[in-house]
């Protein structure tokens, strides 16, 4: 199938004909705004605007109004409009796709086409030629409307009578989907055969008929024995569901589906994307579409149907037909000593969407019939009777579904249309409209109701006379009130719904004709029956159950009270609720077969479905299909699975794991049937369930070894020997969290040991442990809280309705030592070493204990891959919350125990180390290519347990002269430091996976991929493949880019030559920190592309260069420092001038995380005027200060040289070079007086900054005028 012109075609029909629909409703009179009246003429017709209507349109239109004003009851104009436009687009898609599938495979009653010719290279439609070889009927005058037409070549006119007359033939052999001839959708119809734009163009030119055909081998069109191939790649012939190169036909996809989703995308994209909260009703069918994957259709049907028919008939050969039916790894099938015929079989789809399960359903019970001997007529007359039944909320997918069963009947059965047969499928439609009008604004209005109180228009005297049959007649209407939500997960109470049915059509001949009566029959009668036809396949029990079910789990108010009323213990999300609901549809002994999400599988929303599932049911068999394999369809990771309606001890369920095997859904049913060929892959699994109740949480582990079966047995959940606490939720994290060089450092305390320290002290900002990336053993230092006051602000942090936002989780525990992970964990598993005084954060998972070794010990066991096989079973999720790791079974080994905290500390140490060399952590000291010497001693003093603060001590000059050999001891230093943490996570994977036996499960090897500090490479080319992805990875550049960092940090006073650490950061500037190199004095630093300023960055930067290494070197320094950044052969200052005026400030960002401490004054792409200044140095003046002492100078800079090129070019000396420049020069003054605009507006405002506001904030406060409007003048955080 060509999925691409299938999405772009019903992608633009639903546009279309949304479009053409909305434009015939104005033209009738019917707009956005109003409903006009019209004018009615001396013939009888209605006069609106230009256009008249007939007699038969003006009815069609009457029922249009009155259908749209009932709407607006319940909603404004506007919306109910739209509903109704969309309504009527659908239904002409839906139409249109019905009869483009029926006369492609010659379905339609004449064989004549409707929409194309049956000719090559003829564009007009079959039906125009041959009008009168039709099967419709005419009358004289008819006749002659059709000679008129066709003599005056008005082919369009002729061809919409036609159509809408083929319409009303369909009616016959389809009325679910071809309504009666007074329907107003027949006066909106938005086709046309002469626009080329048009839908049917587009169908018919651009969606190849080799979509909907069905083809045997011969590319012959057949009409019995195979399955809708050309709609649900689904084939029986010999086997079912075999590769096309093995079956009689060849399947296409299931384009009914597909055109279906489609058609609904946008839209579904609109919907999803507008509520990160709840759905509306009227939304829920299509946020909640996903069209299920054809083998797992076939694995569901195959392996429930199936499976159920093969065990009560050991002799039947189906099951080697069923491609992906699974039997266990001895092959033995448990057959049941339990016959049942083929009409006993009841198979239900409650969630059935356009059909494609009930669809292959019907093959596999064909086969069935086959085989005990039934004709082909007969087997499609008790299949649609007896067998298959089909439930949605959305009557768009019920027409579907209705058709494609309406379509099997008749591959199988050529007269199938003549024998009035009707399927067991329909729609669930509210009875909110048959309560009267009091109990309507109840119903609307009321939070709390009682059901028994409402009122119904069920009743009518002289019709409805049975008491007992009105009961069950206010029940219906009472139960099915939401129905348009609650769809197939509404139980009913056993009445007998047949009786009831035939006491309708009783009430029905009963009336006597009166106005009343007819508005009884009209609508209550009408809506009645199809509730009845629900409440019959809601009270059947069932043999087999298959769906697909929605995926919710932000429920609207009144979804939700049903789901918490009805379905409380398992109320995480819409399909777990139907996986519960389906169980009470089955016979004992039946099956369920579905496709959901994986997550029930494992993760704590679901425990108590799991145990349900486990104690009380049996999973047959389930494939784990790999993450992501799904995503083309929707953003989910799914499985599919059969459950049996039973409990059976020592019964294994069967399992195929394709975790690990990445690929789309087709690569999936690769592996699945590679599987099911040998059952000794690897990833084919045996599991008792009972197995799983081992295991804290019961997750679904059926893959999992004795062994690790029995550690869970021996081991000690971790909440038992350490206590995880989750902790403080702020409310509002951009009001209360900073990155901590955001802030004034002064206001930040590093080493607070308990809360009691933060009443009444100096402080406002404390180390906050958020999370982060994924990071092992030691970092993610970052973010300060405002903890003022123990927490004031954050403590009475409310709503504008007075409800606390904020939440205060566990304080006592606040500052503590702890072990530390990410919420949410990409790629395997990292715990850190979290030294006292911080604040935990509800993402910044925590462990804590008195115990130090103990913590330590469990770091050790919880940073091997251990971690990440047991963490993958009780929750394979991207979080790892507070429960999970409570969960975890630790074995203490006390022999071995010295040797892991040795190791542990040595991991904490390297690791810290690696952290604390870079300038965006708190104690950094000073750039290693400063001073190496000192960096690598510094090494052996590292302390575990301290935390900021740590005496700076002064930096002694280097010894080095070449910052190449710096660059090499350091490259040497860090990759040693690399390989000694690889070695040690090594040895400790080697000691823990001794102690759990799992020596034939895990290697001790670990990947360089996922060590978390430096590794240095010289260039990208050198990155190897096992170490790509690796965030830490540096190269030469970007060791040089942070020198050139920390160069600029010297340039503005915030680091000092003359000693470690920090020397501003927001307090009072001390230039007696500064001897060796002096920052710039009046905060702004230019970046131009020549010298106009002898404080220039490039300037500047050499003379740092040459005070850190000497003069002598200089030129061979900047050659190096030129060539790590680019591979130009320019001049080393010019490839230094052209980083930082290109890339410098970019850089900036992504080191600090889009929270810049220099901020650059941009005037835009053409260079014209750049300047640094640093943010703590900031004041009122400094916007001015730019203006008048550098983009002022600047700017005579320009114009003198200016002046000179333009003597030059009068000169004729160098005159090409000279005009160039000229333009360039004069692009870059323009673009200079454009940007003074800007700062004059902000300059003379004296705009101040408060640094506990942070960056966001300040950066764009100075950047808006008093008038609130806002003045780009700083470069863009992006």
């Amino acid at each position: 199938m060509d999925k691409v012109a299938l999405r772009n075609f019903a992608v633009n029909a639903k546009e279309k004909l949304e479009k053409e629909v909305r434009r015939k409703l104005e033209l009738i009179g019917i707009t956005e705004n109003k409903i006009e009246e019209g004018i009615v003429s001396e013939n009888d017709y209605l006069k609106i605007g230009n256009v008249e209507l007939n007699k038969r349109e003006i009815k069609q239109r009457e029922i249009l109004v009155k259908t749209l004003k009932e709407k607006v009851k319940e909603e404004n104009f506007q919306d109910a409009l739209n509903e109704l436009i969309e309504e009527i687009a659908y239904t002409w898609f839906n139409r249109i796709i019905a009869i483009r599938f029926m006369e492609v495979n010659d379905y339609l009653n004449d064989r004549i086409r409707i929409l194309s010719s049956e000719r090559e290279n003829d564009r007009e439609p079959q039906i125009i030629r041959e009008v009168f070889n039709t099967d419709l009927e005419f009358s004289d005058d008819e006749k002659n409307y059709v000679y008129n037409l066709k003599e005056e070549s008005k082919t369009e006119e002729l061809f919409r009578f036609l159509f809408i007359k083929k319409c009303n033939k369909l009616n016959e052999i389809l009325p679910e989907l071809f309504e009666e001839a007074e329907d107003y959708s027949e006066l909106l119809l938005p086709i046309s055969i002469n626009d080329e734009e048009g839908i049917l163009r587009k169908l018919v030119d651009e969606v190849g008929e080799e979509n909907f055909k069905i083809k045997n081998k011969n590319n012959e069109n057949k009409n019995y024995g195979i399955g809708l191939a050309g709609l649900y790649n689904i084939g029986i012939s010999n086997n079912i569901g075999i590769s096309s190169d093995e079956k009689e036909t060849e399947s296409q996809v299931e384009v009914i589906g597909w055109l279906y989703q489609y058609y609904n995308e946008k839209k579904k994209n609109e919907i999803v994307g507008m509520n990160k909260g709840t759905i509306a009703k009227e939304d829920i069918p299509i946020a909640t579409q996903i069209f299920t994957t054809d083998w797992v259709v076939k694995y569901m049907v195959q392996n429930s149907l199936g499976k159920y028919w093969i065990e009560r008939n050991p002799d039947s050969k189906l099951k080697d037909k069923l491609e992906y039916f699974v039997t266990p790894k001895n092959g033995e099938i448990a057959y049941i000593d339990e016959k049942v015929s083929p009409e006993e079989i009841k198979f239900l789809e409650p969630c059935m969407g356009s059909g494609h399960i009930l669809v292959h359903a019907f093959d596999i019970l064909m086969e069935i019939y086959r085989e005990e001997g039934y004709s082909d007529r007969e087997a499609v007359r008790s299949i649609i009777e007896n067998n298959i039944y089909g439930l949605d909320i959305d009557k768009r997918a019920y027409q579907l579904a209705y058709f494609a069963v309406m379509m099997k009947g008749r591959e199988y059965d050529r007269r199938f249309f003549t024998r009035g047969i009707s399927p067991n499928v329909t729609y669930t439609e509210e009875s909110y409209f048959l309560f009267d009008d009091e109990s309507k604004k109840i119903l609307r209005n009321s939070k709390k109701i009682n059901m028994d109180e409402l009122r119904t228009n069920f009743y009518f005297d002289g019709i409805t006379i049975d008491d007992k049959q009105n009961q069950v007649g206010e029940y219906l209407i009472r139960i099915f009130e939401d129905a348009g939500e609650t769809g197939s997960l509404i139980k009913v109470e056993n009445f007998d719904y047949d009786s009831f049915d035939k006491y309708l059509d009783e009430c029905k001949e009963r009336y006597v004709g009166s106005l009343t009566g007819e508005i009884w029959k009209e609508n209550v009668y009408s809506l009645m029956k199809q509730i009845v036809k629900t409440a019959k396949i809601l009270k059947n029990k069932y043999h087999i159950v298959c769906t697909n079910p929605p995926y919710l789990n932000k429920y609207n108010p009144k979804l939700k009270k049903f789901v918490e009323t009805n379905y409380k213990d398992y109320k995480g999300d819409l399909f777990s609720v139907f996986m519960v609901r389906v169980f009470d549809f089955l016979v004992e002994d039946g099956y369920s077969g579905w496709m959901t999400p994986n997550v029930w599988m494992f993760i704590k929303t679901y425990e108590e479905l799991r145990r349900y599932i486990i104690e009380d049911k049996k999973i047959e068999s389930l494939i784990q299909i790999a993450k992501g394999s799904f995503y083309k369809e929707a953003t989910v990771d799914v499985i599919t699975f059969v459950l049996g309606n039973f409990k059976k001890k020592d019964s294994k369920g069967l399992f195929i794991r394709l975790e690990d095997y990445k690929g789309d859904m087709e690569f999936q049913s690769k592996k699945v049937l590679e599987a099911l060929e040998n059952k000794n892959c690897g990833y084919f699994y045996e599991a008792n369930g009972e197995n799983f109740e081992k295991i804290p949480g019961m997750p679904i582990g059926y893959w999992i070894s004795k062994n690790l079966l029995e550690d869970f047995e021996k081991g000690i959940k971790t909440s038992e020997l350490v206590e995880p606490k989750v902790g403080l939720q702020t409310g509002d994290n951009n009001l209360f969290l900073r990155q901590w060089y955001e802030v004034e450092e002064k206001k930040i305390s590093y080493n607070t040991k308990s809360i009691n320290e933060t009443e009444n002290n100096e402080y406002k900002w404390y180390p906050h442990n958020k999370g982060g990336e994924r990071r092992q053993w030691y970092g993610n230092y970052d973010y300060v809280v405002n903890w003022e006051n123990n927490g004031n602000a954050i403590r009475n942090f409310k709503d504008s309705n007075g409800k606390l936002r904020s939440v205060v989780r566990n304080p006592n525990y606040y500052f503590k030592e702890a072990v530390t992970w990410s919420d949410v964990t990409s790629g395997n598993f990292a715990i850190r070493y979290r030294e006292k005084g911080s604040i935990h954060d509800v993402v910044g998972m925590s462990v804590f204990s008195e115990k130090i070794d103990r913590l330590k010990y469990i770091l050790g066991l919880s940073g091997t891959k251990i971690s990440n096989s047991i963490f993958r079973l009780l929750n394979p999720t991207i979080h790892l919350p507070i429960g999970t790791f409570s969960n975890f079974p630790i074995i203490e080994n006390e022999q071995i125990k010295p040797k892991v905290l040795s190791i542990v500390d040595d991991c904490i140490k390297i690791s810290k180390y690696d952290w604390n060399t870079f300038e965006t952590a708190w104690d950094f000291k000073v750039s290693p290519l400063v001073n190496i010497e000192r960096y690598v001693e510094e090494f052996e003093n590292v302390k575990i347990g301290e935390n900021g603060n740590v005496e700076n001590k002064k930096i002694d000059k280097t010894q080095i002269t070449l910052i190449e050999e710096a660059y090499s001891q350091y490259k040497e230093f860090t990759n040693n430091q690399f390989l000694k943490l690889k070695e040690n996570e090594e040895e400790l994977n080697r000691i823990f996976i001794d102690i759990y036996g799992l020596q034939d499960e895990l290697t001790s090897d670990v990947s360089d991929k996922d060590i978390t500090i430096a590794k240095i490479f010289d260039t990208d080319d050198e990155i190897n493949d096992e170490i790509k992805g690796n965030n830490y990875v540096l190269t030469k550049a970007d060791v040089v880019k942070q020198f050139i960092s920390y160069a600029v940090g010297c340039m503005f006073g915030r680091y000092s030559l003359d000693e470690e650490g920090l020397a501003f950061a927001g307090e009072e500037f001390d230039k007696n920190k500064y001897s060796k190199f002096i920052p710039d004095e009046d905060n702004c630093i230019p970046i131009t592309d020549s010298e106009y300023f002898s404080d220039d960055i490039v300037t500047r930067f050499v003379e740092f260069v040459k005070t850190v290494y000497g003069e002598e070197t200089l030129e061979e320094n900047l050659k190096f420092i030129s060539q790590a950044l680019s591979n130009k052969n320019d001049a080393p200052k010019e490839i230094i001038r052209e980083y930082f005026l290109k890339n410098f400030y970019e850089d900036h960002l992504k080191r600090y995380k889009k929270r810049p401490i220099y901020w650059l004054y941009d005037a835009g792409k053409k260079n014209g005027f750049k300047a640094l200044i640093y943010m703590h140095r900031y004041n009122e003046q400094t916007t001015a200060k730019v203006r008048i002492g550098y983009l002022h100078e600047l700017q005579k800079h320009y114009e003198r040289r200016a002046s000179f090129l333009k003597d030059e070019i009068e000169s004729n000396n160098n005159r090409k070079k000279a005009e160039q420049e000229l333009k360039k020069i004069k692009s870059q003054l323009d673009e200079c007086k454009q940007f003074d605009e800007k700062m004059n507006h902000l300059s003379s405002e004296y705009i101040s900054i408060d640094l506990d506001d942070g960056v966001k904030v300040n950066y764009e406060k100075v950047q808006t005028g008093r008038d609130g409007k806002k003045y780009e003048i700083l470069g863009k955080v992006k």
